[in-house]
């Protein structure tokens, strides 16, 4: 089968440079033969201009989108394939460039070029206050009782509101398929600070609505008990961050509470249930329209780093209800990202271990071999062997059931102290994972943010790994 060579990119790119110039660009500084287009979504991490603050690259407007930058559906979402759900698609349309559809305008240029494309949609949490406002009554809710900020898994419209709009575009428009983001952790991991990005806020966490209660009477677990539980994690986290030591040390008292309310880890488990429900329920709506067409999940950075997260997750599972899976492998931000989520869980439940001697025994466990030490990292970044280690733990993981299509980091911001990426870098990334055997390579996160320069550096290696 033919090698994927894709970018993610977004609509903005093609309006600001024009579809022909910007289809031109990536043929030929890279190679792609594939797209994978920010279709729906609030998040700047893929859609949009360059994010506010950094600097511009060496093409494309070089003035912020801030003034008029929205998010929703830049296709033209239709009435029809939304009367199951109280989430009217329709109003979720960006207004960003009016009312014009991005996918309908991009089509035609890329059947002419043989570019397939994938509509990109994300499940998130950045919803704006207009958008928010409609959501009320599908937001999940915290433990404290306040409305949180994303859709909850177990209510009914919000299940069928995603179906709606993969249905909706796989029958609406000549597309190759669907890539779905939906970057959400469970209680549990969300409470002891399991991302790399994320303030610590363990009475913030999600979801304990009736919907939730309800799904949890059904498998077995005591719903107050399982509140109750998060309270006292909640309290031991607290503590933690305000640095006061139980008796017996913070991983044992942590361990002490999970013992004590087994309904923790169950209840955790209960929202990764619901979550790969969702992404279930996609794959099996856009086959039901076009068995031909391809559905992939992006597996999120905190997959490669964070034990406590791969645990909660399984490549073999996913390649169930997947043609291909986009894992994260971005090595250059993966330095400064890797070091925040050991800061992060070192304030909770390892706070008794110093930060650089737990990214130690954290390299152990994960098979990071060579890697920089926890305060060099950030201005070295993971190497290309942690690319070829990551790309072939999922080959290894989906056993051929699906196809491995590792994201490389093509001058994902990082921050004032941290390494910028050069084209050498982007090449020997690209190389690394091409070399572990992946079966194509997706250039993220957005054509909007890249250099040149490092995008004919991840060409160089495509068009190597293509003539070998």
């Amino acid at each position: 089968m033919e090698k994927t060579i894709g970018i993610q990119i977004g609509p903005s790119s093609f309006v600001d440079e024009g579809i022909e110039k910007c289809f031109d660009t990536l043929q030929k500084s890279a190679a792609i033969n594939t797209i994978y287009l920010s279709t729906f979504s609030y998040d700047r991490g893929i859609l949009g201009r360059q994010i506010p603050g950094a600097k511009f690259p060496d093409h494309g407007v070089q003035e912020s989108d801030e003034k008029y930058f929205h998010g929703g559906n830049y296709a033209t979402p239709h009435p029809q394939f939304y009367t199951r759900t109280a989430i009217k698609g329709a109003t979720m349309h960006a207004p960003d460039f009016g009312k014009r559809d991005m996918v309908a305008e991009i089509l035609p240029e890329a059947k002419k070029r043989n570019i397939k494309v994938f509509c990109s949609v994300q499940d998130g949490f950045n919803y704006p206050e207009d958008v928010s406002a409609d959501l009320q009554n599908f937001l999940e809710v915290r433990l404290s009782g306040e409305k949180g900020k994303a859709m909850c898994f177990y209510n009914p419209d919000v299940q069928e509101f995603w179906k709606a709009v993969a249905k909706d575009l796989s029958s609406s428009y000549d597309i190759d398929g669907i890539l779905l983001f939906n970057e959400r952790n469970g209680p549990l991991l969300n409470a002891i600070g399991i991302s790399h990005a994320q303030k610590i806020e363990s009475d913030k966490i999600t979801c304990f609505c009736k919907y939730h209660e309800k799904a949890a009477r059904e498998h077995g677990i005591n719903f107050e008990r399982a509140k109750e539980g998060y309270r006292k994690l909640n309290e031991f986290v607290r503590k933690s961050l305000n640095d006061e030591r139980p008796i017996d040390g913070y991983y044992v008292e942590f361990n002490r509470v999970l013992l004590a309310y087994p309904e923790i880890i169950a209840y955790n488990k209960l929202f990764d249930m619901g979550k790969r429900e969702v992404l279930k329920q996609v794959y099996n709506t856009v086959k039901g329209v076009n068995k031909g067409l391809q559905v992939g999940f992006h597996i999120e950075h905190t997959n490669s780093f964070n034990p406590f997260y791969r645990a909660s997750r399984s490549y073999s599972d996913l390649a169930k209800i997947a043609d291909f899976l986009k894992v994260v492998v971005y090595n250059n931000a993966g330095g400064e990202r890797y070091v925040n989520f050991i800061k992060n869980i070192s304030s909770t439940v390892f706070r008794d271990v110093p930060p650089e001697e737990l990214m130690e025994i954290d390299n152990y466990l994960l098979n990071y071999k060579n890697e920089a030490s926890f305060h060099e990292l950030p201005m070295t970044g993971l190497s290309p062997d942690y690319v070829y280690r990551e790309t072939q733990r999922a080959l290894n993981g989906v056993a051929g059931k699906c196809r491995i299509l590792p994201g490389i980091d093509v001058n994902i911001p990082t921050g004032k102290n941290s390494r910028k990426a050069s084209a050498k870098d982007t090449y020997e990334a690209t190389k690394a994972a091409f070399k572990a055997g992946a079966d194509g390579v997706i250039l993220s996160r957005k054509y909007s943010e890249m250099w040149m320069d490092n995008l004919k550096g991840a060409g160089r290696a495509i068009r190597e790994a293509i003539d070998s």
